[in-house]
């Protein structure tokens, strides 16, 4: 099959009997539900588990998909409830992501060295050091919004939350991301000096 095929095509194959289909949708999806495992799990080997755990099952209930939303808000859904359920089950104080160079390994894709690598390492060391600060909820919507580009009703439906409740809190969480932001980069001053 071809790369412009879309989730959709990918799934009525899959459900059609052609199941080799569905590795194609992990391989397109993978990288975000662990991005957004991460931003719940401690470390990466939960976050290894918890996005393992979303796309079985996601397969097993592949039937049950009504194809009224994206393939990738469904999927976020089931990231979103799988991470949580994980973490009571561990008992974990599940605030966010514990190392930051793994985020920057999922987030850079690009393997070329460029003039700009080393600013883009640094700004995304001091993001994700501030979404880690923030709560798993807060965490959770602006990782949706910014790098999944979810719309507010898209992140409503994966969360369980109304558009409009998602808006303000996406407001609050963007906000509190920028408090966080702006003590990082005080202490990052006071360390230059």
């Amino acid at each position: 099959m071809q790369q412009t095929e879309t989730d959709l095509d990918l799934i009525n194959s899959v459900l059609a009997g052609n199941t080799g289909m569905y590795a194609l949708l992990v391989k397109r999806h993978q990288r975000f539900v662990f991005t957004l495992a991460l931003r719940f799990a401690k470390n990466r080997e939960d976050a290894e588990e918890i996005a393992q755990d979303c796309f079985i099952k996601a397969y097993k209930a592949l039937g049950t998909f009504k194809q009224t939303s994206k393939f990738s808000t469904w999927l976020y859904t089931i990231t979103y409830t799988t991470a949580m359920t994980y973490l009571r089950k561990k008992k974990l104080d599940s605030t966010s992501i514990d190392n930051d160079e793994q985020v920057l390994q999922v987030a850079n894709t690009d393997s070329s060295f460029d003039a700009n690598t080393i600013e883009k390492k640094s700004t995304y060391k001091y993001l994700n050091e501030a979404i880690a600060m923030l709560l798993p909820d807060d965490a959770a919507i602006i990782t949706l919004f910014y790098k999944g580009e979810q719309s507010l009703e898209e992140i409503g439906q994966a969360l369980v939350m109304e558009p409009n409740t998602v808006k303000v809190k996406l407001h609050r969480a963007r906000h509190r991301l920028k408090e966080k932001l702006q003590l990082l980069l005080k202490e990052e001053v006071k360390e230059l000096i």
